[in-house]
C-alpha cells in the first residue's frame, strides 16, 4: 500500500481530491502492461486496445514481472499509483501464447481476474485495414450475438467485463452523429468468442432515409477463454451497492407501466349515486295516486306501457 501524506499545497490537495470517493464516480481509465516476455501480435493487441479507450488510458513500456494468478498485488499498486480501474497484461509463453489478463478493480483493490488467448492465424489489428478509423473518445455501440451469452454463467461474466470495459461516460444524451463505431461480440459456443469492429456511414439515398453503410475496421479479434478468478461475495456486494442519494426519488401515486409509460393514479372522494343525474323519463318518475290527473290510469304499470308500445299499429284507413 502507498502511505497516504497530509497535502502540503493546493495543488497536492486538489489531486488527492480528485482521487477520493465521490458520489459519482470518474471515468475509469485503463493501464496496460508488457509482461516480461511479450509477442509482436501482444504489442499490437495492446496498441489496438490503447488507440480505442484513448484519452482515458495509460501504456507502459517497459517489462513487467507479473504472476497474476500467484501474487495479483502488483495490481493493486499500479491501480493505486496511477488511480486506474482497468489493467491488462500482455504475456507470451509456451505454456499460453498469446496471453492476454483482464484485471478490474476495485477500491485499487483486484476484484476479479479473466484470461484470454488470442489467435494469431485470424488476427487483424486496427492498422490492417484501410479507410477511416474511429476517432479519439468515441464511444462505440455494442452488440452481443448468440444465447451462450445469457445461458452460461462464465459468458455472462465476460459480458459484463467487456460493458465495462467499453462503456466510456455516463451521458443524459447522444448525438446521433457520433454513434459511427460498433464491436460486435459473437459466440457460437461457451469459452471462444469473436470481435469484429464496424464503422457506419450515413450516405444519400433519395429518399426521407438515408442509406447506411457499414465498413470493417478492426479490430478483428478471436479470443478463448483460459483462467478466471472471480470476485468475492463480499466485495461483489460491495460493488454493486447503489448510494441513497442516488436512488431515484419516487412520487406518490406515479408509476411506469412495462412499454415505459409513466401512469398517475387520481383518488376521489366517495361518490353518492342518489344524487347522479340520470335521463328524465314520465314513465320512471314518482309520482303520488292523488296527484295524477284524471285521464291517466295508476293502475297502468311501466310494463304494460312498454307492451302497448310495441305492439304493431293497425293499418289507417284511406
Amino acid at each position: 500500500m502507498i502511505r497516504t501524506t497530509k497535502p502540503k499545497n493546493a495543488r497536492s490537495k486538489r489531486a488527492l481530491d480528485a482521487r477520493a470517493p465521490k458520489l459519482t464516480e470518474n471515468h475509469k481509465t485503463l493501464l496496460l502492461l508488457r509482461g516480461t516476455t511479450a509477442s509482436e501480435l501482444i504489442q499490437t493487441v495492446l496498441s489496438d486496445l490503447n488507440a480505442l479507450k484513448k484519452p482515458h488510458t495509460i501504456k507502459f513500456s517497459k517489462k513487467n514481472t507479473i504472476v497474476p494468478f500467484e501474487d495479483p498485488s502488483p495490481f493493486s499498486f499500479f491501480s493505486e499509483k496511477n488511480d486506474t480501474s482497468l489493467l491488462v497484461l500482455g504475456t507470451h509463453s509456451k505454456k499460453r501464447p498469446q496471453n492476454l489478463t483482464v484485471v478490474r478493480t476495485f477500491g485499487h483493490q483486484v476484484y476479479d481476474i479473466h484470461e484470454f488467448g488470442v489467435d494469431a492465424e485470424t488476427y487483424r489489428g486496427l492498422q490492417s485495414f484501410k479507410g477511416e478509423k474511429p476517432a479519439v473518445g468515441m464511444k462505440p455501440m455494442m452488440v452481443f450475438s448468440g444465447d451462450v451469452w445469457e445461458h452460461d454463467e462464465a459468458m455472462r461474466e465476460v459480458k459484463y467485463l467487456w460493458m465495462d470495459f467499453f462503456r466510456g461516460e455516463e451521458v443524459k444524451s447522444v448525438d446521433v452523429e457520433g454513434l459511427q463505431y460498433v464491436l460486435s461480440f459473437l459466440a457460437a459456443e461457451a469459452g471462444k468468442f469473436h470481435i469484429r469492429g464496424h464503422m457506419i456511414r450515413t450516405e444519400k439515398s433519395g429518399q426521407k432515409l438515408p442509406r447506411v453503410e457499414v465498413t470493417e475496421a478492426g479490430p478483428r479479434l478471436d479470443l478463448v477463454c483460459r483462467r478466471r478468478q472471480e470476485a468475492a461475495e463480499e466485495m461483489r456486494k460491495e460493488a454493486l451497492k447503489v448510494p441513497r442519494k442516488q436512488l431515484p426519488k419516487t412520487k406518490k401515486n406515479v408509476g411506469m407501466d412495462v412499454i415505459g409509460d409513466k401512469i398517475g393514479r387520481i383518488h376521489t372522494g366517495k361518490q353518492d349515486l342518489g344524487k347522479l343525474q340520470t335521463r328524465k323519463m314520465k314513465g320512471l318518475k314518482k309520482r303520488e295516486v292523488g296527484d295524477m290527473e284524471d285521464g291517466d290510469d295508476a293502475a297502468t304499470l311501466v310494463g304494460e306501457e312498454e307492451e302497448a308500445a310495441a305492439a304493431p299499429k293497425k293499418a289507417r284507413r284511406e
